[in-house]
């Protein structure tokens, strides 16, 4: 049975480990993925029996009037199970007195996050630095031949 929580006590890189970010050329290792977590404002975890993380959700908020969603993510196999929704429906009730909620996602998944009381909006931009995209610290450490 998967539980939910937003408290990241016990979490372990090892917890994190499997195909979150499929797709991704450069993706963030375990430790890093942690360290993602533990920044953020806030986060929802679900949690297979034995403390493996199956599917999370994070926001970076100012805690006054914003929010931005930079990450959904549910390990393949556990999608098509309403993880992804739970996650997303506990994530907006805990930011529900915000006046702006924002993510950016492809077209293909907009109907997803409609589903979840979204709304597609006209306008966005935004800038990708893919060399980035494992994580700062992992690339310092390439950078340094650590």
């Amino acid at each position: 049975m998967i539980t939910y929580t937003d408290d990241l006590t016990g979490v372990l890189p090892e917890h994190l480990t499997g195909s979150f970010f499929e797709g991704w050329p450069n993706s963030p290792s375990p430790e890093t993925h942690l360290r993602i977590l533990g920044g953020s404002s806030h986060v929802v975890l679900a949690v297979a029996p034995g403390g493996q993380v199956v599917g999370f959700i994070n926001a970076i908020s100012d805690g006054v009037l914003c929010a931005f969603v930079p990450l959904l993510e549910v390990l393949p196999s556990y999608r098509q199970q309403g993880i992804a929704t739970e996650l997303v429906r506990r994530l907006l009730r805990k930011l529900d007195d915000l006046y702006s909620i924002d993510l950016v996602c492809e077209a293909e998944v907009q109907p997803f996050y409609e589903s979840c009381g979204m709304k597609v909006l006209d306008c966005g931009m935004g800038v990708r630095n893919y060399s980035a995209q494992s994580g700062r610290d992992e690339i310092e450490q390439e950078l340094n031949g650590s």
